[in-house]
């Protein structure tokens, strides 16, 4: 009964701030997310079963046919892997936290996260992705209803609009709406039926040809084709983020001065200069054609403005962040994902709903309108109340905000999508049965339609979908190669054609050419260096593989280096304390690492003694960009070990980095933070 109710599940924030309790182990259940992962499942997949060894592999480097399904009960593969992607690109440091948690559910974000320019990217991504993306959704049901084409569904709309209005009752038809699409899912499909984003026309309601030319994908705005569910909506959100002004436009180049190791002299982050210079020059250069004055000796604003917005980017990344995490926690409340309750995140909104229905019987519009503008006065004038109210709850009970936060109250023990992931992570690992990371495809999508069923398009009633007929639906769902190039005009055209010429493509491959001769002797110096002892060079050792090698590491044991040595990270549970080692030790590439006990680490580091987790890249974010520009190959990153005394170790090239950090974060018992 507790957990329907909007009440926090602790008030220790308030009451004893300063309290720590460290949990070793998943069984130690110090959160909602662990005791999930812990408990048993009604509905089980393949890695909720019990297993005997100390490690099942159930797929790891294969292709998607070859994986059995589900993993976990009640969520399909796709699915899954879909949230392991984008929680990949979200989570980049992560910190212990000794506290209670808000929610009962760890893997917040810190309120003193640090922003590099590259999670603001990642940020406005997920922004995309769920808030502007349900938005879309939202606008083209309000379309199709609006637009009579389902003249069913929209006269009976009408028709329980106009009687509520004339008998008074447009707020109880408005809250008992509410409540029964709160409470009842199958409402929301009878009511708003659902159809392809891309292949609602947003002006008129009917069919339109999706923008990409071809209906590929079902929750995308474009429609384009996908080798993996999600997957187009991702590049779609990519190719937003690239589309912003300047602010953004630094973000899309991936800086990230925080997670890159310093550049050394020499090296060749220090020798390639920087990508982001370019458009502030060639917006001075345009000043300065017109026959103004650049640079900051000219104008005084440069300095103090670009002072300004960095300065603001930390609470502007921040409440992004905050929308998106609300907007998927309401939505993972009305839509729960196992193993997560079915239906007291439903039964607590429409109980909060509830009384609204019973009073608005009671409340009249003059009553209403009379205690609204009573509050507006109230807040506009009250501030010799208010003030010494507010001072007197902050020296009383110091952080009682954090009580009144939606995930403390209404959303309590409800997740976002890192959340449920990291739960997801949880169970496997609690089961011996490591995540399988998401199979990838280097063929592009195929040009062709998606298979459609009454999920993705149906109507209410006997309608046709969309009131089309099944020739006009097969049309507009239909490949055509010319429609993603379709604009708004000829001035549009003009304004979005990039024409390098003959001579400009032989230029700009010239250019590429000397880079590629350049990169290969600076990366081919960093061995001299590292022989030599610059740190940084051993750092930077491996970090671009061959385009030969193989990186089939996992679940066990992980290619990578330390100190510029050779080896590979490995984990052992079935020990009386799990652990994270690493070794040099060649036989590992043909034998594994599992229960050996003639290998000899160079270190060690017990699980339950890590404290934080942070994902380094292999190079400078200047030095990345060219090399994947120049060489068309891929950087293996590296991942930093802090434990509880303080001592990082840092493992480079590692080419399934984010696979051991995933198997990291969800094998202990620790509370996360993310930084």
């Amino acid at each position: 009964m507790l957990d329907v109710l909007p009440i926090p599940s602790t008030t220790q924030s308030v009451t004893d701030p300063e309290k720590h309790e460290i949990a070793n182990t998943l069984a130690d259940k110090p959160t909602l997310s662990h005791a999930l992962a812990t408990d048993d499942h009604e509905e089980k997949g393949l890695a909720q079963r019990e297993h005997d060894g100390e490690v099942v592999d159930l797929g790891w480097n294969e292709k998607k046919q070859k994986i059995a399904a589900p993993l976990v009960g009640g969520l399909e593969n796709e699915d899954l892997w879909l949230l392991v992607r984008r929680f990949n690109k979200q989570i980049y440091h992560v910190k212990e936290v000794p506290t209670a948690v808000p929610g009962d559910l760890d893997f917040n974000i810190a309120d003193e996260e640090g922003f590099p320019p590259d999670k603001l990217r990642a940020s406005v991504e997920r922004f995309y992705m769920t808030v502007v993306i349900g938005l879309l959704a939202a606008v083209k049901h309000t379309v199709r209803l609006r637009s009579w084409r389902e003249t069913r569904r929209t006269s009976c709309f009408c028709a329980a609009y106009f009687i509520a209005w004339v008998f008074d009752l447009i707020v109880p038809l408005l809250t008992l709406t509410l409540i029964t699409l709160i409470a009842y899912p199958r409402s929301r499909e009878v009511l708003f039926p659902p159809a392809p984003l891309a292949l609602v026309d947003g002006k008129t309601g009917g069919v339109q040809k999706p923008k990409a030319g071809v209906l590929g994908s079902t929750d995308s705005s474009t429609g384009a084709s996908q080798n993996f569910k999600g997957e187009a909506v991702e590049q779609e959100a990519s190719s937003f983020v690239n589309g912003f002004t300047s602010i953004v436009v630094t973000s899309a180049t991936g800086k990230n001065p925080e997670a890159a190791a310093p550049a050394e002299k020499g090296s060749p982050d220090d020798s390639i200069p920087d990508p982001t210079g370019v458009a502030v020059a060639a917006a001075e250069a345009k000043e300065v054609s017109a026959g103004g004055k650049a640079g900051a000796k000219h104008d005084k604003t440069k300095v103090p403005v670009e002072t300004a917005m960095w300065t603001k980017m930390r609470p502007i990344m921040h409440g992004i962040a905050d929308v998106s995490d609300t907007w998927e926690r309401f939505a993972n409340a009305l839509s729960p994902t196992p193993p997560f309750p079915r239906n007291i995140y439903r039964l607590r909104l429409a109980g909060l709903v509830a009384p609204l229905f019973l009073i608005s019987f009671f409340v009249t519009s003059y009553m209403f309108a009379k205690g609204v503008t009573f509050g507006v006065g109230f807040g506009f004038f009250g501030d010799p109340i208010i003030s010494p109210g507010l001072q007197w709850l902050n020296h009383t009970f110091p952080n009682w905000q954090k009580l009144l936060e939606l995930r403390n109250t209404i959303l309590k023990g409800v997740p976002t999508n890192a959340q449920l992931t990291i739960t997801l992570l949880r169970i496997c690992e609690a089961n011996k049965a490591p995540l399988p990371p998401p199979p990838s495809i280097n063929e592009p999508p195929p040009e062709k339609p998606t298979e459609i069923t009454d999920a993705e398009l149906r109507a209410t009633g006997a309608e046709p979908p969309l009131n089309a007929t099944d020739e006009e639906l097969r049309e507009a769902m239909e490949h055509d190669p010319h429609t993603a190039h379709e604009t708004g005009g000829p001035d549009i055209d003009a304004a979005k054609e990039t024409k390098h010429g003959k001579h400009g493509r032989k230029l700009v491959n010239f250019f590429k050419g000397t880079t590629k001769g350049a990169v290969k002797t600076l990366i081919g110096t960093d061995h001299a260096r590292a022989k030599a002892g610059s740190h940084h060079a051993k750092n930077r050792l491996g970090a671009v593989p061959r385009p030969d090698a193989s990186n089939i590491t996992g679940p066990i044991d992980f290619k990578g280096r330390y100190k510029g040595q050779k080896g590979h990270v490995y984990i052992t549970t079935k020990s009386t304390i799990p652990a994270v080692s690493f070794s040099t030790d060649e036989t590992i590439e043909n034998i594994g690492s599992q229960e050996r006990e003639d290998l000899h680490p160079l270190w060690t580091v017990a699980i339950n003694d890590i404290a934080e987790l942070k994902k380094v890249g292999g190079y400078g974010w200047k030095a990345k960009i060219v090399v994947g520009w120049s060489l068309g190959r891929e950087v293996a990153d590296g991942l930093e070990i802090t434990d509880r005394i303080g001592n990082t170790r840092r493992v480079t090239a590692l080419p399934m980095r984010d696979q051991l950090f995933n198997r990291l974060v969800a094998i202990g018992g620790q509370k996360w933070e993310a930084w």
